[in-house]
């Protein structure tokens, strides 16, 4: 891959024009195999789950949800737990068989509100809801196709 003038060309016998910032790619590695590239050096292993190491589309899909979800809120949880606050996020969610597609997926953040009172936790949980309806880009990309589902800390939101 070479790099000119924040434009990437990818290394690929079939790049028949060069990739403008913001863009990613796959390259096909083998049968059903490809590697992610996002032009910054960094890289994702694209594949059946019979491939050790790889992640199948879908799966990149739901990291990609809780991802977003975890970076938008971050900078107000930070605020009122702390900076090093611990949290997991999960992402639940089966493609349809029948129709080949993801109709719903279910987000799950874990924190530990324990430093809160009942108030302050309701708040906190609103505040986060608002921040990932607001800055949560692929959440807002898939609204409408996919039906979201948050619980926050134990708790479904609306």
């Amino acid at each position: 891959m070479s790099i000119e003038k924040n434009v990437i060309q990818p290394e690929t016998p079939f790049a028949s024009e060069r990739v403008a910032p913001g863009t990613v790619w796959v390259e096909r590695t083998g049968t059903r195999t490809f590697i992610g590239d996002n032009g910054r050096g960094d890289k994702v292993l694209i594949g059946p789950d019979t491939e050790p190491g790889h992640f199948r589309p879908g799966e990149l899909l739901k990291l990609a949800l809780i991802g977003c979800a975890g970076m938008s809120m971050d900078a107000v949880v930070a605020r009122r737990l702390g900076e090093d606050f611990p949290a997991t996020l999960w992402a639940h969610g089966v493609a349809d068989p029948n129709e080949d597609r993801y109709d719903r997926i279910a987000e799950e953040i874990a924190l530990d509100l324990a430093s809160l009172d009942e108030a302050e936790q309701a708040k906190l949980r609103k505040i986060i809801s608002a921040a990932l309806d607001k800055s949560c880009t692929v959440a807002r990309s898939v609204k409408g196709a996919i039906e979201l589902d948050k619980t926050i800390a134990g708790e479904p939101t609306a």
